[in-house]
Parts: structure tokens; C-alpha cells; sequence
């Protein structure tokens, strides 16, 4: 049995659907994350799960109980917010046993607890400290030992380090993570950053629209995207039209610029057939220059540290292709498209 079980759920607010027929199994102890771009449904239905909003139809279970009916603070849930939330006028130690005071637990149960969590989050000794004299990563750890220490079954993640510039996010991502793997409870995270979700997360559900498009660990998304919408919102992809001439054990295809090409027929989406219209599709990394391909010329470079990305004109393609890798040299070039590193998606 599915741990968190979205089945069939719909919300609109008057207008087109911001939840359009939703179904999702999320098993216990799972790093899960609903990815998508601004408006796309992905805070609509973890505000849904939260108890926040009312699906208009279908139904939302926790551990095999529907929870359609019960409200947010009876939920087996509860939720860190992108602002902390953090009470202002209490120390850290009083806003992480805020929740726990409405429990009337005993004076030595309830310090215990929050020295637990305390170190769990790495805030040793600072229980004293007042909210304003903490800074941004600490202000975004007290607020999740404040979530988890009521120890809900599902901790729910709105945009949590959106307020964290890139270093420190970065090593809240790994701290997040970390978190997660000890204590073992499910999270869900909502995020529009797709490092992010892919760094953090054990699946990702891509959304768009209000739907879901894909939902798969972050290495098959970002290796195997199931359409066009998926790769292009997974980091950067090139895109060729091609023509499905032959599939055998490996396909044939015809792709215009690039030539007639084999690939093996398992890099082709599910349900492609021959005298299909497709697009083959290429990550930058898996571009490369070499003595001889097709020829094309750089037409601009960015030095990234340990690599280069540039973008290479080709005769009779109007859109540049992105390569990533070390320098070539400069102006005319060869570039070459591995095939076992060709996807075929539908158009």
C-alpha cells in the first residue's frame, strides 16, 4: 500500500483547473519532489496534502487513511515554509518546543526532545540564542526541528531554501538530505529549481499545467525524459527533426543535418514506430569536437571553471548547438553526435 496515495484529484479556484487529475503513490521514507515552473499546481496540491485547500474531487490518504475531511492540525503532516515562519519574539529553544507545549508533555520529556532535535539539525548549544541574531541557514534549521519535532509522518517543504543565496543553499541541500536519511520519516518537497530536485530526491514528479508529465528517479529524468516539456525543463537539451526509417535491434533515422543515423531502438520513446516523425535529442555534455563530423562554427563561448559551454552554427539549422566540454580550436569545427547517446522523443 501506498504510504501518501494522491489519487484522481482535481482543484480549480473558479477558473481552469490548477490540479488536473492528479494521481501519485508515494512510499514510506521516500525524498519525493514536485517539480515545475511558477502557477504549474505543484504548492496547490502539497497545500492540498497540508489540509490548506479542499480537492474539488478525488481523494488524498496518509498511511491508508483518507484525509479529504480532516483538518490541517489533525494531520499526520506538517510544514516548512520558504519565509522560516520562525516566531521573532522567542529563542531558538522556545520555537522549536512551541508545538510540543500544546502536548502538556512533562518539563524533563519536552527539553529532551528539543535538545534531540537541536543536535539533529546542528544547533548544539545555541537554544538560548533569539531569532534575530541568527542567520539565514540557521534560521531555515530551526524551523525544520520545529516541524520535525512533533514527529509527523509526512514533512512537507515549500521552496524551503529559496531565500538562501546559492553557497549556503547548496550546503542546506546536503544538510536536508542528511536530515532526511537519519531520521527516515517521508518528505515532500516543492521546488521550481531542478538541481535541486535531482540533488535532493529520490523521485521527482515533473509538472505542468496542473499535470503531471513524468514522474521517475532524477537519473532517468534527466537521461531518459519521456517528451519534449520534461527535457527541456531537465537542464539544457539540443533537439533534431528525424524521419523513422527502420527499427530492429538498433533504428534508423533520418535527421536531416545530421545525416541518416543508428541508434539503438531502446533510446526511442515507448509507442515510436517506422515513418514516424520524431525529435532525436542530446544532452550538451555528450556533444563533442573531433578532427571530422559535421561541420559548424562556434559561434560563442562562456568558461565555466572546469569546462566550457558554446553554442556551434551548423549549414541549414537555424538554432546553435550546445556543447559542453574543453576548448577546440577556434573558428571552423567538427562536431559529433554519439548515437548510443541519442534519445528519440515524440514530436
Amino acid at each position: 500500500m501506498s504510504f501518501l496515495a494522491i489519487t484522481n484529484v482535481n482543484k480549480s479556484f473558479g477558473g481552469p483547473a490548477v490540479v488536473n487529475d492528479v494521481s501519485l503513490d508515494v512510499p514510506r521514507g521516500e525524498f519525493f519532489a514536485l517539480l515545475g515552473p511558477s502557477g504549474c499546481g505543484k504548492t496547490t496540491l502539497l497545500r492540498m496534502i497540508a489540509g490548506f485547500e479542499t480537492p474539488d474531487s478525488g481523494t488524498i490518504a496518509i498511511d491508508g487513511e483518507v484525509m479529504n475531511a480532516v483538518p490541517p492540525n489533525l494531520r499526520p503532516t506538517n510544514m516548512v515554509f520558504q519565509s522560516y515562519a520562525i516566531f521573532p519574539h522567542l529563542n531558538v529553544f522556545d520555537n522549536i518546543a512551541y508545538g510540543l507545549r500544546k502536548l502538556k508533555l512533562p518539563k524533563n520529556a519536552l527539553r529532551a526532545k528539543v535538545e534531540t532535535m537541536l543536535a539533529t539539525v546542528r544547533l548544539e548549544g545555541l537554544g538560548g540564542r533569539a531569532a534575530d541574531q541568527l542567520s539565514g541557514g540557521q534560521r531555515q534549521r530551526v524551523a525544520l526541528a520545529r516541524a520535525l519535532v512533533r514527529e509527523p509522518k509526512i514533512l512537507l517543504l515549500d521552496e524551503p531554501l529559496g531565500a538562501l543565496d546559492k553557497r549556503l543553499r547548496e550546503v542546506m541541500q546536503l544538510e536536508l538530505r542528511a536530515i532526511q536519511r537519519k531520521i527516515g520519516i517521508t518528505f515532500v518537497l516543492v521546488t521550481h529549481d531542478q538541481e535541486e530536485a535531482l540533488s535532493l530526491s529520490d523521485r521527482v514528479a515533473v509538472m505542468e499545467g496542473g499535470k503531471i508529465l513524468q514522474v521517475a528517479t532524477p537519473r532517468t529524468l534527466y537521461e531518459r525524459p519521456a517528451s519534449r516539456a520534461v527535457a527541456d525543463f531537465i537542464g539544457e537539451m539540443n533537439f533534431f527533426h528525424a524521419t523513422v526509417r527502420e527499427i530492429g535491434e538498433t533504428a534508423t533515422v533520418n535527421a536531416g543535418v545530421l545525416g541518416i543515423l543508428s541508434l539503438p531502438a531502446a533510446n526511442l520513446a515507448p509507442g515510436i514506430k517506422v515513418g514516424d516523425h520524431i525529435l532525436l535529442a542530446i544532452r550538451p555534455e555528450h556533444v563533442g569536437f573531433a578532427a571530422s563530423g559535421v561541420a559548424g562554427e562556434i559561434a560563442t563561448s562562456t568558461f565555466l571553471g572546469e569546462r566550457s559551454h558554446f553554442h556551434v552554427r551548423l549549414p541549414g539549422r537555424s538554432e546553435p548547438v550546445a556543447v559542453s566540454g574543453h576548448a577546440p580550436p577556434s573558428g571552423a569545427v567538427h562536431v559529433v553526435f554519439p548515437p548510443e547517446k541519442l534519445i528519440g522523443l515524440p514530436v
